[in-house]
């Protein structure tokens, strides 16, 4: 038997400060609200103290975001917007390290996530929208289309920076102006993107960055000078703002919650499969609004596919976010870590058939063992909530058919998988599914030029891609 030493990332690349203040109108600025502390969800210490919005610091920033709108942003041709959305993406990477540490420490992801996948990502996105920013009139929406405005965006904890970019760069490449509010319990990295913004030189105003709670994020959308609404989180905080904007004439994109269907064929790569479906569900702790949560397997296979599943699965090491040997880290928070200990004890009661992996979990932090359900009936909460962490529920199928009705029998739809060696069935299957997005033989692959969204109650609009400029133009 032998076992990884541990390899620590130094925490103090991650430059991180005892306080942090907003950012509006080009400043750094000390906000009216009580100060917030954010924790890491690793260890349960407090990492910093935050100041936070008031309604009347929202009221500060849209105006700022205004001003510049009109005096330099929205008038600036695209291509000097271009150059200031190519330096932030150059800076992003200049700091990528600092950047992956001090998101490791602020949400809790296994720091090998954040190096590879979260912000390289981000930085990404920033490149390609500033390759939009000079080319909207081949765009397909009109010769010459306009922006909107001032963009209000709320973002979810499960991938700060990551989901900042996706909403910054696009509306910024459009030549609309943005207020941004950060997760409540994540905004260390917009923060530290803030800093970037104001070294990038951008006009003062254009991009403005509140943390806070709820009713910070509530201001924001409800204000009457914003003209476009981007949020990504719950479905029941979605379902509120659409109701709130209805009739205002105001723009709306959602990107919701998902419950997503990763269907595994008998004739498809079954060693193959378990990768994917493993990434699909234990990624990031499973805070992924996409994530393959519900696995359906052909009968014929499920009982071989299952015991090749708990074998990878209880090799995945648990543990400390910053070493570069963990798989899986800390759950965000309390709150969530509360939410998926009482959808698992669902499960158990309903008749589920539960298989934990018997990990070691350390003694301080919020943690949760990967967690796999057998015999899970469609009826069942944990088939139909989503749990929005490391628990995969299994259900069988006989026929493909079965398949994809058991797959679209869920309120969301936002993404979908299928495993097989056919390329026939899967162009079927793919047809038949109501899902934003569905992927054959892979699972959880983002690129910014593909566009990513929901169906149902996963939201509506399109993030990324061509097809994403189109929620921030005038079209």
């Amino acid at each position: 038997m032998w076992d990884y030493a541990p390899a620590p990332e130094s925490r103090d690349i991650a430059n991180l400060k005892p306080t942090y203040r907003m950012f509006v109108d080009g400043q750094f600025v000390e906000g009216g609200g009580e100060p917030l502390k954010t924790v890491n969800p690793g260890t349960e210490e407090v990492l910093a103290e935050v100041s936070t919005a008031t309604t009347a610091d929202v009221d500060k920033a849209v105006k700022a975001a205004r001003r510049a709108y009109e005096r330099a942003w929205g008038r600036m041709p695209g291509s000097e917007r271009a150059k200031y959305i190519f330096r932030i993406a150059r800076l992003v990477q200049e700091r990528a390290r600092e950047l992956a540490v001090l998101e490791s420490l602020d949400n809790g992801k296994p720091i090998r996530e954040s190096r590879d996948v979260d912000i390289p990502t981000a930085a990404a996105h920033f490149f390609y929208h500033a390759g939009w920013a000079d080319k909207l009139g081949y765009a397909g929406y009109g010769p010459d289309p306009k922006p909107l405005g001032v963009a209000g965006q709320v973002i979810p904890w499960n991938f700060p920076l990551l989901m900042a970019a996706w909403k910054i760069a696009p509306a910024l490449a459009c030549g609309n102006t943005v207020v941004l509010k950060p997760a409540e319990t994540t905004p260390l990295t917009a923060l530290v993107l803030a800093e970037i913004i104001q070294q990038a030189d951008l006009p003062p105003g254009v991009v403005n960055i509140l943390p806070g709670a709820g009713d910070v994020g509530a201001a924001l959308v409800s204000h009457d000078d914003v003209d476009k609404v981007a949020f990504t989180g719950s479905t029941e905080v979605g379902k509120v703002i659409q109701r709130q904007l209805a009739g205002t004439g105001r723009r709306l994109t959602l990107e919701l919650g998902g419950k997503a269907a990763n269907i595994v064929f008998d004739d498809a790569p079954l060693d193959q499969a378990v990768e994917g479906i493993v990434n699909g569900i234990f990624f990031n702790q499973g805070h992924v609004c996409c994530a393959g949560s519900r696995l359906l397997v052909q009968e014929s296979v499920a009982e071989e596919l299952l015991e090749k599943l708990r074998a990878r699965v209880s090799t995945l090491r648990v543990g400390d976010p910053l070493d570069k040997n963990t798989d899986v880290g800390a759950i965000n928070s309390r709150e969530q870590l509360a939410k998926i200990e009482e959808l698992t004890a669902s499960g158990e009661a309903e008749g589920a058939e539960r298989w934990t992996s018997s990990c070691a979990l350390p003694d301080k932090g919020f943690y949760f063992a990967p967690t796999v359900f057998s015999n899970v009936s469609q009826a069942m909460r944990i088939a139909r909530e989503e749990i929005f962490g490391p628990v995969l529920s299994v259900l069988t199928f006989r026929t493909p058919d079965e398949a994809v009705a058991k797959a679209n029998n869920t309120p969301y739809g936002l993404s979908a998988g299928i495993w097989t060696e056919k390329g026939s069935r899967i162009l079927w299957a793919a047809q038949k599914m109501r899902a934003g997005v569905v992927w054959a033989n892979t699972f959880n692959r983002f690129d910014p030029t593909a566009p990513f969204g929901g169906y149902q109650e996963s939201g509506f609009g399109r993030e990324g891609g061509r097809t994403g400029l189109e929620a921030y133009l005038d079209v």
